[in-house]
């Protein structure tokens, strides 16, 4: 698929208790809330895994950031589906025979509340 200006490409992932133990052993994130269930049984998902979800968009289009701007607005939980939506926001060749561009995200849980926000840039390889 090629890319341009104004292209909107969506992800969707439901997070489980084992994707937050996996990201735990691997990040060494142990916070309590990420360990110990909260009243509903629930683990508070680490916000870099949260961010695994733009991230796997760039991931998909050979994208190498150069910088990515990350604000987590409430918490997610396992069990939550967070539809992640990014935004291509400039788009172009450069002369060295790459392509540059800057996109804008937005991830939402399931129940349509915004979860993180963000941006990030880089090069198509």
């Amino acid at each position: 698929m090629s890319l341009k200006a104004g292209d909107i490409i969506t992800f969707e992932r439901t997070f489980t208790v084992r994707d937050v133990e996996l990201f735990t052993e691997i990040s060494g994130d142990e916070g309590n809330h990420h360990i110990t269930p909260d009243e509903q049984g629930r683990l508070v998902i680490q916000g870099l895994l949260t961010a695994t979800l733009p991230t796997k968009v760039g991931g998909d289009h050979n994208v190498l950031a150069r910088t990515m701007n990350f604000e987590f607005i409430r918490p997610v939980f396992t069990g939550d589906t967070i539809m992640c939506e990014v935004q291509i926001d400039q788009y172009e060749r450069q002369e060295n025979n790459r392509t540059a561009l800057m996109a804008l995200f937005s991830c939402k849980n399931q129940h349509e509340k915004e979860v993180l926000k963000g941006a990030f840039s880089g090069i198509i390889l």
